[in-house]
């Protein structure tokens, strides 16, 4: 057996909408379909890019856990600079642009519910594409 991607992360918010603007809205992902319960939307399933997905529930709604398993995840893009300038122009703080040590273009920021996000512009030099081990500088 094995893994052909990840099949999606999952993340609680305590403001839907506001995710939904985030992720549909800023970042241009497509809400695929709603969670519900007793005819009330308790969260959905945003699709990515291919068949990668995120699944986010209200927190009130699911099973409450002491720690926080999930630290961050990342998007690629293709045109980085773009999509940093677009969130800012829409209220958001993304870190600069800068060369992560395994050669691909990065910046970070939080989305509305606190997650790290890291996004990702590959290069021809990116570990990602050339499977050299990186010796990390942080």
């Amino acid at each position: 057996m094995i893994i052909k991607s990840l099949a999606h992360v999952c993340i609680k918010t305590t403001d839907l909408t506001a995710t939904t603007d985030f992720y549909c809205g800023a970042l241009g992902m497509k809400k695929m379909f709603n969670f519900c319960r007793k005819g009330n939307v308790i969260g959905f399933y945003l699709k990515a890019a291919n068949e990668t997905f995120i699944e986010v529930f209200h927190a009130d709604e699911v099973d409450k856990i002491d720690r926080e398993v999930l630290s961050h995840f990342c998007l690629e893009t293709d045109a980085i600079e773009a999509l940093r300038q677009s969130l800012v122009e829409r209220g958001h703080a993304p870190t600069p642009v800068k060369m992560g040590s395994d050669e691909s273009y990065q910046f970070w920021m939080k989305d509305p519910n606190g997650m790290d996000l890291e996004f990702h512009q590959y290069t021809a030099r990116s570990a990602q594409s050339t499977g050299q081990d990186v010796e990390v500088n942080w």
